[in-house]
């Protein structure tokens, strides 16, 4: 049976601010905390010399495609959660969570196992060489690992969120941070029985801070501490729940695939745009500048996830016209935001690039790349916060088919033609990244204000 609606948690027309904003603040937090441990890492490898910021750097796109593999499991499981428990049925809700996690396990495996043994594959593909490409190699191999402690985790918080619980995943996020940052630091550098292991001194930081995660999150559900308890005895495969799990989150998947498949084809074009210079250095200026660019992004992530949840609970409660509303509220909120870090992107960025790294070629590279991406931030608020409310909604094929377009048709050959072919370097790959986010925000913006999302059927 379902259970009564708790209508205190679904805000009306007149209530949403405030409801928006309350919920985005934890998220906020959250991400705050992703950024800072991200730069941390870059800021030890870029200690260590310009193939350390280039490995860890790949590393991390690597990692990225993995997060989005997970969305196969991890949307469909947010969706659903949201719209169950927007309609009261909280017995569903726990029955989705935790056959969803049984689904976010067998993907584990199966992520780990593919990352093996591409990791030479992906360093090669760079042009990496020597000792640089078996840096990266080795950090992406130990990467891989840390996947088969994701899936509870991503899965999970999911979950929580499709609840509208932002504040035990920013809880088990600050604890895991922390376990980082001492981990990764008495790794690099060594302390007492430990030796000095440099830059894979990062990414074993990086695996036990997974590792505590999945632990943390697992015992968060199962000892009550939550407003959704684990029913373990539901964490099983079961044909029905997983085709509507992976109906959802199948485009959302291959959304994924399909941007880190243009993602590293752009990242492909940036190392062969050096024109003399060391393509280590053009790459290291890249990964530090897509790293800082997470400030201004990571915190539109917020409100979207906020309003995805809202949304998604909101329309199972068959309140559409509130619905429609949550994205359009996040966007007003938070547009002052990259309009400020665009300026400070802009007038900061030699200190930014001198700070994160010791190599006055990667500044004399970045800076110029780097305030060309300011100008684009506003833009890309807009396109994450909406993006985020359709697929939180149900909405996942139309945000897959801007990617197919935008990344592969526009992003790429416009890096290539400005970048390689003109000769514009990173500054010239960068105005494909720019024209990308134009398009692509232009077109999210008018699949959302159309509101036809607010009629998808789970």
């Amino acid at each position: 049976m379902s259970e009564s609606h708790d209508y205190r948690e679904l805000p009306t027309a007149e209530s949403l601010p405030d409801h928006l904003f309350r919920l985005a603040l934890p998220v906020l937090g959250e991400y705050l905390l992703i950024f800072g441990i991200d730069l941390y890492d870059v800021y030890l490898a870029g200690q260590l010399g310009s193939a350390e910021t280039s490995a860890i750097g790949l590393a991390a796109y690597v990692v990225w495609m993995a997060s989005l593999m997970f969305g196969l499991v991890r949307t469909g499981v947010g969706a659903l959660v949201a719209r169950s428990w927007g309609a009261g049925d909280r017995v569903a809700a726990r029955q989705i969570t935790a056959r969803g996690m049984f689904l976010g396990f067998v993907l584990s495996v199966i992520v780990w196992r593919l990352l093996q043994p591409l990791a030479p594959l992906f360093a090669q593909s760079l042009t990496l060489e020597g000792n640089s490409q078996a840096v990266a190699t080795d950090f992406i191999r130990w990467a891989a690992l840390g996947q088969l402690f994701s899936g509870a985790t991503l899965i999970g918080t999911a979950a929580l969120r499709g609840t509208g619980d932002m504040r035990t995943p920013l809880a088990i996020l600050a604890i895991t941070n922390l376990v980082n940052i001492v981990a990764s630091t008495t790794c690099v550098y060594g302390y007492g029985p430990i030796a000095p292991m440099g830059v894979t001194g990062i990414v074993i930081g990086t695996v036990t801070a997974q590792a505590t995660g999945m632990v943390l999150m697992l015992c968060a559900l199962s000892t009550g501490v939550t407003r959704l308890p684990l029913a373990w005895r539901e964490v099983r495969f079961h044909r029905e729940t997983a085709w509507r799990i992976v109906r959802v989150g199948g485009p959302t998947a291959l959304d994924g695939l399909l941007k880190f498949s243009g993602h590293f084809l752009f990242l492909m074009v940036i190392a062969r745009s050096a024109h003399g210079a060391s393509n280590q250095i053009i790459l290291a200026a890249h990964f530090i500048g897509v790293r800082i660019e997470s400030l201004s992004y990571l915190p539109a992530e917020a409100w979207g996830i906020a309003s995805a949840s809202l949304a998604g609970r909101l329309l199972g409660a068959t309140s559409p016209e509130v619905a429609l509303k949550t994205g359009h509220m996040a966007v007003r909120q938070f547009v002052w935001y990259p309009v400020v870090i665009s300026l400070a992107f802009f007038a900061f960025a030699p200190q930014i690039y001198h700070a994160m790294n010791d190599d006055p070629a990667v500044a004399a590279a970045g800076v110029p790349a780097f305030r060309l991406m300011a100008l684009y931030q506003v833009p890309n608020a807009c396109l994450i916060i909406f993006v985020y409310t359709l697929i939180g909604a149900g909405d996942t094929r139309f945000p897959m088919w801007c990617s197919l377009c935008c990344s592969l048709g526009v992003r790429v050959p416009v890096a290539y033609l400005c970048g390689v072919v003109l000769e514009g370097g990173l500054f010239g790959a960068w105005i494909g990244m720019g024209v990308d986010n134009f398009i692509r925000s232009a077109l999210i913006s008018w699949r959302y204000s159309a509101g036809h999302w607010t009629r998808t059927k789970l």
